[in-house]
């Protein structure tokens, strides 16, 4: 078993129990006022494996599994036997950063909940991007578009969600781990980025 494989699994386990136990599913939450007045600090990470719904989880997992295979490859090639595991630890560490905006954001807001492993997809989804920029990515299977505008407008419905403020789900981790993803990927291998301006350079869309 792959660690992306490894990691659907927990999370979609954890996702599963986490809706039969509310008790647990309010103690795995991101609620900036518990980790920051009380010191819940592990809520950073364990928000992002659980998850609102059914196709909250389907939807991050399948995006898990292809954008993680993808970088999970890239890992092996940069840094051969230890590859999968830069892939487990870039993704936690996603995860802890895509959350820290929403909880400086809502540090005085005791109401404010979040959940879900977006951040870390994020940053897996933007990585992928970066390498593989006219890769099609398909939505639900049916429409396919490049992942470089995919991306770009997967940023403005994030910004826009964010702004309206609804539901459990935390857009600011989508819009802060595609940034973490973009950075830490253009750190540890900086010919990406003249790549990935080469290869959209050359895009015609017909």
């Amino acid at each position: 078993m792959t660690i992306t494989l490894a990691i659907i699994a927990i999370t979609t386990l954890i996702s599963l129990y986490a809706w039969n136990n509310a008790s647990f599913l309010d103690s795995m939450l991101l609620n900036p006022v518990k980790v920051l007045k009380r010191g819940q600090w592990y809520r950073l990470l364990t928000s992002g494996f659980v998850h609102a719904d059914f196709g909250h989880l389907i939807f991050n997992m399948i995006s898990l599994y292809f954008f993680g295979s993808v970088i999970e490859a890239v890992f092996s090639a940069l840094f051969g036997e230890s590859g999968p595991f830069w892939l487990l630890g870039f993704y936690l560490i996603a995860i802890i950063v895509s959350d820290i905006p929403s909880l400086i954001r809502h540090r005085n807001k005791a109401s404010y909940n979040s959940l879900g492993a977006s951040g870390g997809v994020s940053a897996l989804l933007f990585a992928a991007i970066l390498f593989q920029p006219r890769t099609p990515v398909c939505l639900y299977f049916a429409i396919c578009i490049p992942g470089f505008i995919f991306g770009a407008l997967y940023m403005a419905f994030s910004a826009y969600e964010s702004r309206r403020g609804a539901g459990l789900v935390n857009h600011d981790a989508h819009l802060f781990g595609a940034l973490f993803g973009v950075l830490f990927m253009i750190l540890i291998y900086p010919a990406v980025l003249p790549q990935f301006l080469e290869q959209i350079s050359s895009w015609r869309p017909f």
